[in-house]
């Protein structure tokens, strides 16, 4: 995303080449076409008015585009995480109340028995699996129960239900 004192002139961003350049294809996607095309421009910077006068519509209709995009895009991040999850030969839940430091007890256990090997200290776990759980860890706090996957790759994913 380009900095707000940096806002490049609309005209001189161009919409089909950023999908393109992307690989976007409207029919394979969650995301419709406007929806796409109003990401790209904004993560070029453009100003949600400045789409709006290209699109030849209201800045609260581009708003409210740039939500419902959004959004479909976290929904699709989730399935993805979900459908990984489901696959993962390792899978633990944190229950709320947790206290994080036994968490990677937890997680070494239920890989071990997987026969799955993790490339992480209990220090770098603790870390992974707080910053990856967002406001669900306080502290050394699990405040939202919490989902930890471990891939045959030993790949770390956390996620909240």
């Amino acid at each position: 995303m380009v900095a707000d004192d940096e806002q490049p002139e609309p005209a001189d961003v161009d919409a089909d080449s950023i999908l393109e350049g992307a690989g976007f294809d409207a029919d394979k996607s969650v995301l419709t076409r406007r929806q796409a095309e109003v990401l790209a421009l904004r993560e070029r910077g453009l100003r949600q008015s400045d789409i709006a006068d290209r699109l030849g519509t209201s800045r609260a209709n581009v708003s409210s585009v740039e939500a419902s995009a959004r959004d479909n895009v976290e929904r699709a991040r989730e399935t993805v995480a979900f459908a990984e999850a489901l696959s993962a030969p390792v899978r633990v839940e944190i229950e709320a109340g947790t206290d994080l430091y036994d968490a990677p007890k937890r997680v070494y256990d239920a890989c071990d028995e997987a026969g799955v090997k993790v490339n992480q200290t209990a220090p770098e776990l603790m870390k992974a699996i707080g910053d990856r759980a967002g406001d669900a860890v306080h502290g050394r706090e699990v405040r939202s129960r919490l989902f930890v996957t471990v891939g045959a790759d030993g790949q770390i994913r956390v996620r909240r239900p």
